[in-house]
């Protein structure tokens, strides 16, 4: 965990962040959730693909959702800016949880998001707690996915949805790396798509749909280092990550290409 954690960290990653808005020109006082959208939804195919998940977990204002593996939380602070639900973020990585509570305070959602530092795996929350729960590209960090879900299907209440976007083991070999959730094997742990399904059963879910959106997410990669190329955005994952990045992301498209990699979406209710 400590490895994982080290992986992400950062020292005074919302300063960086707050940086490169700066000399971008936004203004802090008056800063949106679109002003943080090319780093706070660290994810293939950003905020988008967080959208498509949300859709199919049936959210109300009245919703208490689980954000399992937060990161700066633009995740939870979609949800909870689109559906006017609440979003708890919980996240292995100390520094996340912190730049996370402060950009929600920058785009004035702090009363509907909070974030707390804690294991996927042991979850600190009571049973049938959460109305619905979400995982966005975590589980590749994790080898005890079993626990992970078991411990989803134990907070939420009957009936739930319990939402994961993630990147699976592909047919074509190896990953390359590094890639953004590890610079070498020892931190990365990919299910297979045939994997996922049994893991989550084993917990106790029922599935309720299976996407693959890799070709798209292919696309999206290669259109994204294209820009970066041609014109870097102020603030990047490069802020969290380190100047690697760009290796990272010329190895994620060669992974998506060589289908090394999948990226696919699950839905499942308690």
């Amino acid at each position: 965990m400590d490895a994982v954690a080290d992986h992400y960290g950062g020292d005074s990653l919302a300063q960086k962040l707050a940086e490169g808005l700066r000399k971008a020109g936004k203004d802090m006082d008056r800063l949106t959730t679109g002003d943080l959208a090319t780093v706070d939804e660290f994810h293939i195919r950003g905020r988008k693909a967080t959208l498509e998940l949300a859709q199919e977990l049936k959210l109300s204002a009245a919703s208490h959702v689980l954000d399992m593996g937060s990161g700066l939380g633009g995740p939870a602070r979609t949800l909870a800016e689109t559906f006017g639900c609440h979003v708890t973020g919980i996240d292995l990585t100390p520094a996340f949880c912190e730049a996370a509570t402060t950009l929600s305070a920058w785009v004035g959602l702090s009363n509907r998001v909070d974030f707390r530092q804690g294991d996927a795996t042991r979850l600190p929350f009571d049973a049938a707690a959460f109305d619905a729960a979400m995982t966005i590209h975590v589980a590749m960090n994790i080898a005890a996915k079993d626990r992970m879900y078991a411990e989803a299907k134990r907070v939420l209440k009957p009936g739930g949805r319990f939402g994961i976007y993630d990147v699976l083991q592909g047919e074509g070999g190896e990953v390359h790396f590094p890639v953004p959730w590890a610079r070498e094997p020892s931190i990365s742990h990919l299910a297979t798509p045939d994997e996922m399904v049994a893991l989550l059963k084993d917990a106790g879910f029922t599935l309720v749909q299976v996407e693959d959106s890799t070709e798209t997410s292919q696309q999206w990669f290669e259109a994204m280092a294209a820009r970066m190329q041609a014109a870097p955005p102020p603030v990047t994952f490069e802020a969290f990550l380190g100047g690697d990045f760009s290796a990272m992301a010329r190895n994620q498209v060669a992974n998506l290409k060589e289908r090394r990699i999948r990226t696919v979406r699950f839905v499942c209710e308690a």
